[in-house]
């Protein structure tokens, strides 16, 4: 597998050394609490084994955006309490990822012993990879794991210059990342089908181009959809478009014609005059949208040519809702797609990965992201990742 291009926890000496572990722990915070503990779960797997192969841990991880400045509302102390419950094992807090204190706290820790540093964007060094703030984070550790694929694609102190000055491997958490990623993209059973929607063509140019040369299919929905449907010379009424983008649009179709990727677009739709909770909707063809309407779903023969193809493919990739998803009834056409690819892929005839916060939300909210093969939480690691980017804090855990 691809995947093992890359040093893993197997791979590591850990016995009893200090072992940095980036977590991602940019949790959303309600009046001082953390609100959800997903993330936090999801580092469980890697600091059990490292806890159980005798590892001294220290957690290193960012929690929103304090501009290089301590910022009291943005501390990870709130999190080593719900931490520790998920653990079943004490977690100590050093009030800084560097200097004196977290020193001391790191000569505190035995074995298997758990410490969670200070927030790393406290100082400015971590965004600028600045190379005397790697030097102060790296004395803390022997070893180096990355396990926060969501933060990988930047060149930041804790996830690249890291890697390139200790020994550096994936945690479970990204080795399991990296695996659905390559299944989905990589080496994939074929055929494979694209789902990409969302509101703008300007954000995923580099993704429909990279995805076109790889899929045999690609459906295109949310408001996405609309610029192509406009540069074909479709009247749209009101709904939201990319004029400007019209060439760009048309420029992909011709390069996935060029490639023979089948690319289904909108052929009718979900209609109102706003998207709000009980608004009068309706579904037309194209060639019936009033002036003041617009597209804030997709209609039953568009859903239907998409499940058609689901059912011809054996993987599917994901990113983006098709409707507005938030106000009902213009989820529909996301929760029946959802709803199909849970059945096709628990029935074992379709791979299905899915990412970004917008679709990782439908999925958890319909119940339905446990049935899918993965489902990543990761917006800018996975969108980077589809569009065939390298990302720096994984490029800097290859065997080299």
């Amino acid at each position: 597998m691809a995947a093992r291009r890359f040093r893993t926890l197997q791979d590591a000496p850990v016995g009893s050394h200090r072992v940095l572990v980036r977590v991602d722990f940019n949790v959303p915070m309600e009046q001082g609490r953390v609100a959800d503990d997903t993330r936090l779960k999801a580092a469980l797997a890697t600091i059990a084994e490292l806890r159980q192969r005798g590892a001294r841990v220290i957690l290193i991880s960012h929690l929103g955006r304090p501009e290089g400045q301590p910022v009291a509302s943005m501390s990870l102390e709130p999190l080593a309490q719900p931490l520790s419950a998920l653990v079943g094992a004490p977690v100590a807090f050093a009030t800084d990822c560097i200097g004196p204190s977290a020193n001391q706290a790191v000569d505190e820790l035995g074995d298997g012993d758990l410490l969670l540093l200070e927030n790393l964007r406290f100082h400015p060094g971590e965004e600028t990879n600045d190379p005397t703030f790697v030097r102060a984070l790296a004395s803390l550790g022997d070893l180096y794991v990355n396990d926060a694929f969501s933060a990988s694609h930047r060149a930041h102190a804790s996830t690249e210059g890291l890697a390139r000055r200790l020994p550096a491997y994936a945690g479970r958490a990204l080795e399991g990342e990296l695996l659905a990623l390559e299944q989905a993209l990589g080496s994939p059973e074929r055929p494979v089908i694209g789902l990409v929607g969302g509101a703008k063509i300007s954000t995923k140019i580099d993704l429909l181009n990279n995805l076109v040369g790889k899929l045999q299919y690609l459906a295109i929905g949310g408001a996405m959809a609309n610029t192509f449907l406009y540069a074909q010379g479709h009247d749209i009424g009101a709904s939201r478009c990319e004029k400007e983008r019209s060439d760009t649009a048309l420029a992909i179709l011709a390069t996935a014609r060029t490639a023979g990727c089948r690319v289904l677009l909108p052929t009718d739709a979900v209609v109102a005059e706003a998207a709000e909770p009980g608004v009068a909707s309706r579904v037309v063809d194209l060639s019936h949208i009033r002036r003041n309407e617009a597209i804030f779903d997709l209609g039953p023969a568009s859903l239907q040519q998409i499940i058609d193809a689901l059912e011809a493919s054996k993987t599917l990739i994901w990113n983006g809702p098709i409707g507005v998803f938030e106000v009902p009834p213009f989820d529909e056409g996301t929760l029946r797609i959802a709803r199909r690819a849970a059945e096709l892929t628990t029935s074992g005839k379709l791979i299905t990965v899915a990412g970004g916060g917008d679709t990782a939300a439908a999925l958890n909210r319909a119940g339905l992201a446990q049935a899918l093969t993965f489902v990543s939480t990761a917006g800018g690691a996975f969108l980077e990742w589809m569009e065939g980017k390298t990302l720096p804090g994984i490029a800097a855990l290859e065997w080299r």
